[in-house]
């Protein structure tokens, strides 16, 4: 009975903030998403809202007061278990999918960088498709780049592996003679 008291009260203050308020929708909303992927977006976005934490935390504040209405049964105990054990259950997978879109936006945007700076490896656009020996052997080379940098003693000149290589060996001969 408590169980469903919560939830009722719990889903309709979410859905109707959620529903009603414009300022809830995420600004990048796109009529090409789909369904799932709008709600996802808004619920996502609405659950880090300070309305939503107030909320969480008024109904935990009125659970542990219905504590001794209830004598601290395992009932009641229950429902705060089973209600928080749900939603973050949930809210994993919601915030997994809003990690894995931000992550790819963010790789989109160093790729673009990479692709308009002149100088830089292209061959680092999409490295988080790279397998891990190969983002292994990636880091090698920018270890190497960096001690090349240290024994120059300017590690304000920026150089692409290459370019390392050939200054370091021009270095190398230039010492030599």
């Amino acid at each position: 009975m408590l169980f469903s008291f919560f939830g009722r009260v719990l889903a309709q203050l979410f859905f109707s903030q959620l529903l009603t308020n414009p300022l809830m929708e995420p600004t990048s909303s796109s009529s090409k998403d789909s369904l799932f992927g709008r709600f996802a977006g808004k619920i996502t976005h609405y659950s880090g809202t300070t309305a939503v934490f107030v909320s969480a935390l008024s109904l935990v504040v009125l659970w542990a007061a219905t504590g001794p209405l209830f004598s601290y049964s395992e009932n009641w105990q229950l429902v705060i278990n089973t209600s928080t054990t749900i939603i973050t259950f949930l809210m994993v997978f919601l915030i997994q999918r809003a990690q894995n879109k931000d992550s790819l936006v963010l790789h989109l945007k160093l790729n673009e960088l990479i692709a308009a700076t002149k100088g830089a490896s292209n061959r680092l656009i999409n490295a988080q498709d790279f397998s891990e020996a190969e983002i292994k052997l990636i880091h090698q080379f920018y270890c190497l780049l960096a001690e090349k940098a240290r024994l120059d003693n300017d590690l304000g000149e920026t150089h692409s592996i290459e370019e390392a290589e050939d200054n370091h060996h021009e270095k190398l001969a230039a010492h030599r003679d």
